[in-house]
C-alpha cells in the first residue's frame, strides 16, 4: 500500500485548523499526522515526529510564521505551504516566505458556494502533493468524489485552420508551477530591455500576483506587471496572469494583445497554461516560443504540443533544475518540447530562438 503523504498544520485559527484537516483528509493519500495552534507548539511535536509537508498559517501570536519557516529551513528543512487570508500585506509577506524556502502558497478555506470549496479542496491537496515531491535546501475518514478534469476546450475550441496572417514579430509564452516564482526570477532578470514580449501563467492564488509582479519589476530590466484585459504585448515587457484568472494571448492585425477571462478550471488550475498556450497556438503559431517550467501536474503539456503543431518551438526546465519535474516531464513524454535545458540556460535559447 502506498504511504500516505503525512501533513502538520499549523494555525492559531481553530476553524481554519479544522476545515483544513477534513480537507486535507478527504484525499485518500493525505494523513493529518497533527495540528498546532502555534509554531511554540509545533516545534514540541517535531521533536517526537517528523511530517512529510506543513501548512503554515502567516500571522500567529507568540511567532510569526516567517521566523518559523526560517527556523525550520536552517535546522531541518521540511516542505512548507504557506496559508494567507490574502490581504495586501499578507501577499507580500507570504512571497517573503517563498524567498525563504516555503514551496507553495494556498489560500485559506473560507465559507461560500459549493463551487469554490470544491475547489479549494482540490488546490490545497494538490499544494500538499506538489510539496510532498518538492527538493527543498537548507536556505481519509471521508472520500469526496473528484470533479472532472476539463481541458482547454471549456475556454476556447482548437483552431481547425493553420490560415494566420504573416507577421515578424515573436512573443514567448510562459507556463510555471510549484518553484516557479523563483524560477521565474532567474529567468526574466536575464533578458535585456528590448526583448520579445512575454506572457505567463504562474500557478497562483488571487491577489499575490500584483505584489508578485511589482517585486519582480523592481528587480528586472524589463518591465513586468500584471496583466489586465485588453494589454498590449510589446518588447521588454512580461504580462503576468492575475491570479484565479485566465489569460489568453489574441491578435488584432500585427499586434498581440492579451484577454483575461473568468471560466471553471482548466487541467483543475485558474489561470492555466494550457489555456494561455492554446491562445498563443491559435494566434501566434509559428511565432511563439513557448516555456514550461517546475511544477507538478500535466497543466500546459497538451497546449505545449498544439503550439509545436502550429510551428512554435518549445523549451522545457530539466529535472536537476525544477523543484518539481511534473509539468516539464508531461510536456517532454507527449512530444512537444524541443529542447531541454537547465534553468539558467532557458533565457538564452529563447532569445536565439527569437533571432
Amino acid at each position: 500500500m502506498k504511504k500516505k503523504i503525512r501533513v502538520l498544520i499549523v494555525d492559531d485559527s481553530a476553524v481554519v485548523r479544522q476545515t483544513l484537516a477534513e480537507i486535507l483528509s478527504s484525499d485518500p493519500e493525505i494523513e493529518v499526522m497533527a495540528t498546532a495552534s502555534d509554531p511554540f507548539v509545533a516545534a514540541e511535536r517535531l521533536r517526537h515526529e517528523v511530517p512529510d509537508v506543513i501548512t503554515l498559517d502567516v500571522e500567529m501570536p507568540r511567532m510569526d510564521g516567517i521566523t518559523f519557516l526560517q527556523k525550520i529551513m536552517s535546522q531541518h528543512p521540511i516542505p512548507v505551504v504557506m496559508c494567507s487570508s490574502l490581504t495586501e500585506n499578507g501577499s507580500e509577506t507570504a512571497l517573503k516566505a517563498m524567498d525563504y524556502g516555503a514551496v507553495e502558497i494556498i489560500q485559506k478555506p473560507r465559507l461560500g458556494t459549493k463551487q469554490f470549496l470544491e475547489e479549494s479542496r482540490m488546490r490545497i491537496c494538490d499544494a500538499v502533493k506538489a510539496a510532498s515531491k518538492a527538493r527543498v535546501k537548507n536556505i481519509p475518514t471521508h472520500r469526496h468524489e473528484v470533479a472532472p478534469k476539463l481541458t482547454a476546450d471549456v475556454i476556447m475550441a482548437k483552431a481547425t485552420s493553420k490560415a494566420m496572417m504573416q507577421t515578424t514579430e515573436k512573443v514567448v509564452v510562459v507556463g510555471a508551477s510549484t518553484g516557479g516564482t523563483e524560477a521565474l526570477r532567474i529567468f526574466l532578470e536575464s533578458f535585456p530591455a528590448d526583448c520579445p514580449g512575454i506572457v505567463i501563467v504562474q500557478h497562483m492564488p488571487e491577489g499575490f500576483t500584483r505584489a508578485f509582479s511589482q517585486r519582480l519589476d523592481g528587480l528586472c530590466r524589463i518591465t513586468v506587471k500584471e496583466a489586465a484585459d485588453n494589454d498590449t504585448v510589446v518588447r521588454g515587457r512580461a504580462l503576468i496572469a492575475p491570479g484565479n484568472h485566465h489569460l489568453l494571448l489574441k491578435r488584432s492585425g500585427a499586434r498581440y494583445y492579451v484577454e483575461v477571462k473568468d471560466g471553471p478550471l482548466v487541467s483543475r488550475h485558474r489561470p492555466s497554461v494550457d489555456v494561455l498556450f492554446r491562445s498563443a497556438a491559435r494566434y501566434a503559431g509559428k511565432n511563439a516560443v513557448g516555456v514550461i517550467m517546475t511544477g507538478m501536474g500535466d497543466d500546459g503539456a497538451k497546449g505545449m504540443l498544439e503550439l509545436k503543431e502550429a510551428g512554435a518551438r518549445n523549451i522545457a526546465q530539466d529535472e536537476a533544475s525544477s523543484v518539481v519535474f511534473g509539468m516539464p516531464n508531461e510536456a517532454i513524454k507527449l512530444g512537444g518540447v524541443d529542447f531541454v535545458l537547465p534553468l539558467r540556460g532557458i533565457s538564452a535559447e529563447v532569445l536565439t530562438l527569437c533571432g
